[in-house]
């Protein structure tokens, strides 16, 4: 295989999921992120978010009444044993199953878990491996 650089920060600014039960997401997503090392960077009483995901009710002003149709999510794990965790913590907090952790054909390396959120979006936990990275995230300070 040939070597192949990523480059992370570079597309996406953020993501917002309108949900129809936002007690019901934001226990799922903070076991999950608890289990990825990610705070929940803040909230209120229709909308919380972490990092460049933010999750809201129908009710709120961004969402214009609608919940947003099914989609896959994939976050980045530290290693093999946070893919684990996440989905151990997933599944505790009112997801479904939707791929036990395990190595996946995708490129050698590749392991990763999936769940259904309460809503039914496929979320994935990753690890692809031992790699460099250049740092650990992008910091923006404004």
């Amino acid at each position: 295989m040939e070597t192949q650089e990523l480059h992370r920060g570079r597309l996406i600014d953020h993501i917002q999921l309108v949900v129809s039960d936002l007690a019901a997401s934001e226990a799922f997503y903070e076991a999950v992120f608890g289990a990825l090392n990610i705070p929940i960077g803040g909230s209120a009483d229709d909308y919380f978010w972490a990092d460049e995901l933010f999750v809201s009710t129908a009710t709120s002003v961004a969402a214009q009444g609608k919940v947003t149709g099914r989609c896959h999510l994939a976050f980045q794990a530290q290693d093999r044993a946070m893919v684990d965790a996440f989905y151990a913590a997933a599944l505790a907090s009112g997801g479904k199953d939707n791929g036990a952790p395990g190595e996946r054909p995708y490129h050698p390396g590749y392991y990763a878990a999936f769940v259904l959120d309460p809503d039914g979006n496929n979320i994935e936990a990753v690890y692809h491996g031992e790699a460099t990275r250049s740092c650990a995230s992008v910091r923006i300070t404004f």
